[in-house]
């Protein structure tokens, strides 16, 4: 690979788009809560959970998305769904979510059926050189009124997380708002993440944080980058914290550093 690109820097052969995107870096960036931004080698741009409107530290609104190719919405609480139906709609984008939840989109928000696609836990989207495996979530999927004049709560269908694989082979885990669960180690084993996106919410339990850390270990050597997410740039009093977090990684004999990802700093990873 590497005599390849010297080749191509020197002229002498012209780029295999391929091969670019395969030897290119996944570049990640938080955007606060739930919602990150994934910008895959091939220039493709996922983002999750994209919760702007009524976010207390949310600095992006609807007006900065100019670009977005896959949303993926794991269950049908409000901070999950976000301003999903409206991006889609700017943009072209294709979401990814469960297929109540599809439906709902669909019906309620007026998503081009074409931009939706649904999937359950246990299936897979093939994308652009990208495998977006959906597994299961311990969690809710149901909140709030569908719509200002309707009287009935959105289902959300099966609470879900994704497991992420790019076009470098570098793969992460966002489980949503999972709770631990042991089919994360048959995840971890099946899959071998690079990094996880562990949620770290406000009264989040630090053993069962650490719990889904570790499983996600298991038969996978390959975990070595841990975010957290669903938490405040200032945590209330209170919060459920790093260092608590990192205590209790501590005590399960996990040494994987935890990365508190900064505001505004984008990081690059590949394989």
């Amino acid at each position: 690979m590497l005599v390849v690109l010297a080749l191509v820097v020197a002229g002498l052969l012209a780029p295999d788009p391929v091969a670019l995107a395969q030897s290119g870096t996944v570049k990640l960036e938080w955007l606060r809560w739930s919602l990150f931004s994934f910008a895959a080698p091939n220039g493709k741009v996922i983002l999750t959970n994209p919760f702007m409107a009524g976010n207390p530290d949310a600095k992006v609104t609807l007006a900065d998305i100019n670009r977005a190719d896959l949303i993926l919405v794991p269950n049908g609480h409000g901070d999950e769904i976000g301003q999903a139906a409206d991006i889609a709609k700017k943009t072209g984008a294709k979401i990814v979510t469960p297929w109540e939840l599809a439906t709902w989109f669909v019906t309620s928000r007026g998503v081009p059926e074409a931009q939706v696609m649904r999937r359950n836990p246990g299936t897979r989207v093939v994308w652009e050189g990208i495998t977006i495996r959906i597994v299961g979530s311990v969690h809710g999927s149901g909140s709030g009124l569908a719509t200002d004049s309707e009287r009935a709560p959105i289902y959300g269908g099966q609470a879900a997380g994704f497991v992420i694989t790019f076009e470098n082979g570098w793969t992460v885990y966002f489980p949503a708002s999972s709770a631990a669960t042991h089919d994360m180690a048959h995840w971890g084993a099946i899959y071998k993440p690079d990094a996880m996106i562990f949620l770290m919410a406000t009264a989040q339990e630090p053993k069962d944080i650490a719990l889904a850390i570790k499983l996600v270990t298991t038969d996978n050597p390959n975990l070595k980058t841990l975010m957290p997410h669903h938490h405040r740039v200032t945590p209330p009093p209170g919060a459920t914290t790093i260092a608590e977090v990192r205590a209790a990684l501590d005590a399960v004999g996990v040494n994987i550093p935890i990365t508190n990802q900064a505001v505004g700093q984008v990081y690059e990873f590949s394989k």
